[in-house]
């Protein structure tokens, strides 16, 4: 990928099937539609396409679109969402709405070497105050410039959409996953 002419940020929804039709579902459909948009606009997708090389961090990625979730309402790595579980988990960004709310998650270079999709989608899980998770993963993961890339959003979909098939529900509502 060049910097001159990236390619678009990829946007998959997974909802469990008795949720899609809420006003929450379509509220949290609507936000994310609007960071898609975000995303595809030609400054951002340029910041990203930067940024998303071997050797750089999630938080590089993040840096790239912060402001703008910040005016959606995400608060940065929201303190105190686990403490039911005991756990010191923190997600990258976290907005509430309804009586639920949004993680925000992105991933590059670990995404599926160490599990971290499957991290964040059990983070949603544990989390009491949130039942939507958007997930920012790379469409083509290079851990050095000399490998081949991985098809890590197409992995991490087909990982991650099992849990909305009939019988292996979790209480995490929706997964919007943006693949860049």
């Amino acid at each position: 990928m060049t910097t001159q002419n990236p390619m678009k940020i990829e946007l998959k929804r997974h909802v469990l099937p008795e949720l899609a039709d809420t006003a929450t579902y379509r509220q949290v459909a609507a936000l994310a539609e609007r960071l898609h948009v975000h995303l595809n606009e030609p400054p951002t997708l340029r910041r990203i396409a930067e940024v998303n090389q071997p050797g750089n961090s999630s938080a590089k990625v993040q840096d790239c679109f912060l402001e703008f979730a910040q005016r959606l309402g995400f608060e940065s790595e929201k303190k105190g969402l686990f403490k039911d579980s005991g756990l010191a988990l923190r997600p990258d960004y976290f907005l509430p709405i309804d009586n639920t709310g949004i993680l925000l998650e992105v991933e590059r270079g670990k995404t599926t070497i160490n599990n971290m999709d499957l991290l964040d989608f059990w983070k949603c899980h544990l989390c009491g105050v949130a039942n939507h998770l958007f997930l920012l993963v790379p469409v083509a993961l290079r851990q050095n410039p000399e490998m081949q890339p991985k098809n890590e959003f197409a992995n991490v979909s087909r990982r991650l959409s099992q849990f909305f098939e009939p019988g292996k529900a979790t209480n995490v509502h929706s997964l919007c996953l943006f693949g860049y």
